[in-house]
Parts: C-alpha cells; structure tokens; sequence
C-alpha cells in the first residue's frame, strides 16, 4: 500500500512523514512517501494534503503543481481512495475561504472557512494551544477516541460547516470551532496529528487502517 503526502510547498513535511511511516509500519500500512508529482498521487492508495500558512497562497500553490488538481479530484471524487487533509489542507476542503480574499477552495465538502471570532473578547486569537475534542458524529478515524480527548491547535480561521452532519468533532473557544470533518471517504483535522502526541498518532493509525 502506498500513501501520498501531497508537497506543494506548503510546510516542512518531514515530521509528518515520519509520523505517517512510524504508524504505517505499526499497522502493516506500507510506505509513505512525500510528492509533489501528479503520477504518484494517482496510483495512490491513501492521499494525505497537509497544509500551513494562509489559505488563497495554499489553493494558488496547490493549482500551480501541474496536473495536481486533476489528479486529487479523479482519485478521490471519481475512484473514491481515502483522503485526509491536514490544517489548512482540510480548509482547502470547503466552498471557499474568507481569508485576506474570497478564494474557492476544492468545494468538496460544502462551508467556509473564516475568521474565528470568539464571543469573549479576553480569548486571543489566534486558537493557540492544547483543547480538549468534543466528539460530534462517530467515524472510523476517530475510533478509540473520546470527547476529552485533546489534540494541539494553532490557526485563526476556521471551517464553518454547511451540513452539520459533516462536523465529526468540534471544540470549544469562545464558540464551537470545527476540529474534525468527513463524508463518504473524505476527512479532514485543523490540527496537526504529528504535534498532538497520542491522539494525533491513533488518529494516524486508523486513517491507515481505515476501508471505506
């Protein structure tokens, strides 16, 4: 089996190989290589979009790697192979984000990504820091996983989603704040599951593991 980290520029990707690979070798999960060549996200079996900075300079780079699009939309809208987006690579999911511009994003699961404007005005911005998961809607990524659970964030945007049935996890700062989303064989984290110790690396596992 071969799982995809999609490189276009868009973070250092070597911790998060090497978190997907340790995991990979726990759960007999094959290799894990990090690409920024349409071929090998084509003959994918799992494809991980990782993702930090701002949202319109993400989607621009990720229209810039040739044929990348393309290739995404035929592996996980046509043919179905598991996909995970990371930080802003689960943003990059929605209809469209709202930061510094109104930028489309891959529209594949329906909402905006915006600005988090928490309801007490001493909560900082941006979401910084350890917070506990509060469970939404089962999903075999969040297997063994409970609400309490708590994971490492750091962003100021944040995915409103448009069926709430899509929200698979959310916490709380100052308003509910999008953690975990999916449909069919989609899922996306806002945090980083290589920075979230414990949690991060089960979330990892079962991705690896996960049949649709």
């Amino acid at each position: 089996m071969l799982t995809v980290l999609v490189d276009y520029d868009s973070g250092n990707l070597h911790s998060a190989q090497k978190a997907f690979q340790r995991m990979a070798d726990e759960v007999g999960a094959g290799q894990v290589i990090v690409s920024d060549r349409a071929e090998d996200v084509a003959r994918a079996d799992r494809i991980v979009l990782p993702g930090d900075g701002a949202f319109p300079a993400c989607a621009r780079a990720l229209r810039a790697v040739p044929g990348m699009t393309d290739a995404l939309e035929d592996s996980v809208q046509r043919r179905a192979v598991p996909f995970l987006g990371i930080c802003v690579g689960m943003q990059l999911l929605a209809t469209r984000g709202l930061e510094y511009s109104d930028t489309p994003g891959m529209d594949w699961i329906g909402g905006r990504v915006e600005a988090i404007i928490p309801s007490d005005t001493s909560m900082k911005v941006p979401h910084m820091g350890w917070n506990d998961l509060v469970i939404d809607h089962p999903h075999p990524v969040l297997d063994g996983l409970s609400t309490g659970d708590h994971a490492y964030f750091v962003h100021s945007y944040h995915f409103s989603v448009t069926d709430a049935a899509q929200r698979l996890a959310h916490v709380d700062y100052g308003a509910e704040i999008t953690a975990v989303v999916g449909r069919d064989t989609i899922v996306g984290m806002q945090f980083h599951p290589e920075k979230s110790q414990a949690v991060g690396l089960r979330m990892i596992a079962n991705f690896l593991k996960w049949r649709p």
